[in-house]
């Protein structure tokens, strides 16, 4: 199955354009009311419709690290890359993982 995608609050909506213009399901804190929700309300969304979240917030590795539940981490530091190289490495990921290879893992960015 394809990988759908959540972004939360961190990630920059010119990530969401980018992936809808490749047909890449994608909703962002903003569209699902999440704006200022913590973190694990974040992840939990997330969880509960089956969608990667993609962050460049440290602390979803924490959540992780503390096994909660998650259909998968895409983690990339911030300011590590451009807009269109974070985007790239969003898209390679969509084409090389499925989401059953992601339901519980991180992948850094």
């Amino acid at each position: 199955m394809w990988i759908r995608f959540h972004l939360d609050e961190h990630v920059a909506g010119l990530i969401a354009i980018g992936l809808r213009r490749r047909n890449i399901d994608v909703t962002t804190s903003l569209e699902v009311g999440l704006i200022g929700a913590s973190d694990a309300e974040q992840l939990a969304f997330a969880h509960r419709t089956q969608r990667v979240i993609i962050t460049q917030d440290v602390d979803f590795l924490k959540l992780n690290a503390a096994d909660m539940a998650h259909a998968g981490i895409a983690y990339a530091r911030q300011s590590s890359y451009s807009a269109s190289q974070f985007l790239q490495r969003i898209v390679r990921l969509y084409d090389s993982l499925t989401a059953e290879d992601m339901s519980g893992q991180v992948e850094y960015l």
